[in-house]
């Protein structure tokens, strides 16, 4: 298959188009490379791809409609896998404005491009940040999602929401995956475990929100990729069971939503204590009131991914953690003491 991927310099967007230019598929990859974080980080991924005959690199902003239609009217995809986003709980609290133009957008930039060219299927993430401050465990597709508690949130439950207008109005297959807390190598320098590890390893306090009572529902990358891939071979098909039309899983239009989620959520502190054993040192914790957007526990229900695309994710906290340990010290060249 041609598959365009958007955001392949990110984590997700990098790792899942290595799988796929593996398993020889040819993939048109873009990314703006924008500067939210480490850029030579977005860089060495990239050269993780760069050399296979079968990947195409672009650097476009998403939010550029003429340079989105053009790109749509150049290649001719079978599916689109629409990663790009602007990321961060708390970044959407300071920069608003970069959420509604990529989020937003540039989401209906893509949307318009997959219509014009009768996409067979676009695969787009969402994010477990759409539940919200909903109290009830796990949290499933069918579950209100109408309360968003950050800006960031709400851009995605938009996108759920354009995605259905789309697969509704123009028969466009439509799949999103809401994700939940994806970890592992190659990670983001934003996310906890990368300030955790560089915060243990220079012997400074690490920011532990709500005193350290929080919940995540910790997804190691390998298993989000194969989630993704998944996704991608199997479009949903348009459903004309009305019986069930009240039923919010249940959709007359060619649309569906995954949780791609561990299904075992694990404790803050043990999280830490992972990362404090693979790098055979102690955390100095500053315990933290909870931050404005954030909530207390995340778990995914995680029926319907098995049921649907025949997956349950695998891999454990402590496995997870020392192979990103293992990548860390691999690429920042740091020694660890014995």
């Amino acid at each position: 298959m041609k598959i365009l991927v958007t955001g392949v310099a990110g984590f997700i967007g990098g790792a899942l188009t290595k799988d796929l230019l593996d398993r020889g598929d040819e993939v048109v990859g873009l990314d703006d490379l924008n500067n939210y974080y480490d850029i030579n980080l977005k860089k060495a991924r990239l050269d993780r791809l760069i050399d296979s005959a079968n990947f195409i690199n672009l650097e476009l902003d998403i939010s550029d409609r003429y340079s989105v239609a053009n790109l749509f009217s150049a290649h001719k995809f079978d599916v689109v896998v629409h990663l790009a986003a602007q990321v961060g709980v708390q970044y959407s609290k300071q920069n608003p404005f970069a959420y509604v133009d990529a989020n937003l957008v540039g989401f209906g930039n893509v949307l318009e491009g997959c219509r014009d060219q009768e996409i067979g299927h676009l695969v787009y993430a969402s994010s477990s940040s759409v539940y919200g401050s909903n109290t009830k465990l796990p949290f499933s597709e069918t579950d209100n999602v109408d309360s968003p508690i950050s800006l960031y949130a709400a851009t995605k439950k938009a996108n759920e929401l354009m995605a259905h207008a789309y697969a509704d109005l123009y028969q466009l297959p439509t799949t999103g995956l809401r994700f939940f807390t994806v970890y592992g190598p190659w990670g983001r320098p934003d996310m906890a475990l990368f300030k955790f590890t560089k915060g243990i390893l220079d012997g400074k306090p690490i920011p532990v929100y709500n005193r350290g009572e929080m919940i995540r529902d910790f997804t190691y990358i390998d298993d989000i990729v194969e989630g993704v891939v998944r996704a991608i071979d199997r479009p949903p098909p348009l459903n004309s069971d009305h019986e069930n039309k009240n039923d919010a899983a249940v959709r007359t239009a060619p649309y569906q939503i995954y949780n791609i989620g561990n299904g075992h959520p694990v404790p803050l502190r043990r999280y830490i204590q992972a990362l404090e054993k693979a790098l055979g040192k102690k955390a100095q914790l500053e315990l933290l009131p909870m931050q404005p957007g954030d909530v207390r526990a995340t778990e995914a229900d995680i029926s319907r991914l098995v049921s649907d695309l025949g997956y349950r994710p695998q891999i454990d906290v402590e496995t997870g953690v020392a192979r990103f340990v293992e990548w860390y010290c691999d690429y920042y060249g740091v020694h660890l003491s014995e």
